[in-house]
């Protein structure tokens, strides 16, 4: 007797044992693309607008706005979750996602501590005016009968 498989219209298994994630509807693409554009608008927006004093404030939202959209791409549209491939998708995302926020998070300590150490007293008060002054200006205050 040789064992017969049957595959129905609802399975989701190849012959091999793999497991197929379902590749969305023309709704979930609607409804990635419409977030995606909404989560595009209001960072223009925030920008164009100058809606918040600080731009430290607009630059933290917009960081957060960003991450948003980048969580819509990923389950909308590349159709990732803690299902697809037995969850070694998600393992890897969590891993990717923890090296960027370090490497990000270490640029900018360094960054920060490089101004800070490298350029003390930088601040505009303690400016000497032969470096604020624009270098046309200093070469027309060498030439004789130009100042």
């Amino acid at each position: 007797m040789s064992a017969h498989h049957d595959h129905g219209a609802h399975d989701h298994h190849d012959h091999h044992g793999h497991d197929h994630a379902d590749h969305g509807s023309l709704k979930s693409y609607a409804t990635g693309f419409i977030l995606a554009v909404i989560l595009t608008v209001i960072p223009f927006w925030l920008v164009m607008g100058n809606v918040f004093d600080k731009s430290s404030t607009t630059g933290f939202v917009l960081l957060g706005l960003a991450a948003v959209q980048i969580v819509v791409h990923m389950v909308y549209f590349l159709h990732m979750n803690s299902k697809s491939e037995g969850g070694w998708t998600m393992l890897a995302l969590l891993f990717t996602t923890m090296v960027v926020v370090i490497m990000m998070s270490g640029s900018l300590w360094v960054m920060y501590h490089l101004n800070h150490n490298m350029m003390p007293g930088m601040d505009h008060e303690t400016v000497p005016e032969s470096i604020k002054m624009a270098p046309v200006e200093k070469e027309m205050k060498k030439m004789p009968g130009m100042s």
